[in-house]
């Protein structure tokens, strides 16, 4: 759904449909006059006349098919956790704080689809481009989704701590269980700046690697007035950010992961910690290719899905630090 939404992005057609119909939008045009009339709404709109005057019919069909998708996708990843929840809860398959964990994931989709739709709206009016604050807002809620689904997940599959003992040892490790959930923090502020980065086509600029404008701290990164706004409205700082979280991550992570392999002697937690490490070598190769070769499409999107691996990577080390027992095995 994330990767999706991201080729959604990278393709621009995520202003091709104007309406926002929950229920009767499950349906796509069909026949000729149902598409000439989708079209014709679209022609309406700031994005038509200011970039696209001129599309043809076919070419509009492509745009609008790949955000019919992204939207259906949504609707249908809600059925599909909607129908066997309500059954879990009526037949007491699940009670408790589980029921409170999984009720909290359906109120969160839900937002999830209106925040969207409120992104999309700030690009329906003068302005053809969304909000880069409504689109990393979207995609920050993606991912906290994706990572608490991931969490509770990961709670139910691994075995807990029971004896004294192994609490005990469990002890010893909760530091690096704490500074993995900075690192946690760390990744998705990343993601988040490179929400950023998409929502102000940050990416097509400044395509040297690793210099910026000639320097590895390039002028111009505070010019904009008020200072907060170069953060999140000028190209050069917001790609100059993204850069530095990544270069943090390339130092962080990997030192991390060493003091896990020094720390702990269960072989899970140990192969979770080199999995960790191995994804953000993929990850900040993705981004650089990304970046020099001026964002196709292809590798901007396993960029993004790279991301979520890396986020995944985290929270599998910290869940199996917190799992029962710390001897090998």
């Amino acid at each position: 759904m994330v990767i999706l939404g991201g080729y959604t992005r990278l393709t621009s057609s995520g202003l091709s449909m104007v309406e926002w119909r929950p229920l009767m939008g499950i349906i796509p045009p069909i026949g000729d006059t149902q598409w000439l009339a989708v079209f014709h709404k679209y022609q309406q709109f700031p994005e038509y006349q200011k970039i696209n005057q001129g599309m043809t019919l076919e070419a509009f069909k492509g745009i609008f098919l790949v955000e019919y998708a992204h939207r259906v996708l949504g609707r249908g990843i809600g059925v599909l956790f909607a129908l066997p929840f309500l059954y879990f809860v009526i037949t007491r398959k699940t009670r408790g704080i589980l029921t409170l964990k999984l009720f909290a994931m359906l109120v969160l989709g839900g937002m999830q689809g209106l925040l969207g739709w409120y992104m999309v709206k700030s690009g329906l009016v003068k302005d053809p481009n969304v909000s880069q604050y409504r689109l990393t807002a979207h995609l920050i809620l993606a991912v906290l989704i994706y990572a608490y689904i991931l969490y509770v997940a990961f709670g139910l599959m691994l075995p807990q701590a029971q004896s004294k003992a192994s609490q005990k040892l469990d002890a010893s490790v909760s530091k690096l269980r704490k500074q993995g959930i900075a690192l946690i923090a760390l990744i998705i502020v990343m993601i988040m700046s490179g929400g950023f980065v998409a929502g102000i086509h940050a990416g097509f600029v400044y395509n040297t690697f690793p210099l910026m404008k000639g320097s590895f701290i390039p002028s111009g990164l505070f010019e904009q007035q008020p200072l907060w706004r170069n953060f999140f409205e000028n190209e050069l700082t917001v790609q100059f950010d993204h850069r530095m979280l990544a270069y943090s991550l390339c130092v962080l992570v990997p030192l991390y992961c060493l003091r896990v392999l020094q720390t702990s002697t269960n072989t899970s937690v140990r192969r979770a910690a080199m999995l960790f490490t191995s994804m953000l070598v993929v990850q900040v190769s993705l981004g650089i290719s990304t970046l020099v070769m001026q964002v196709p499409v292809p590798l901007a999107v396993s960029h993004q899905g790279g991301a979520l691996l890396l986020l995944s990577a985290a929270i599998w080390v910290v869940c199996k630090l917190g799992s029962a027992r710390q001897n090998p095995g």
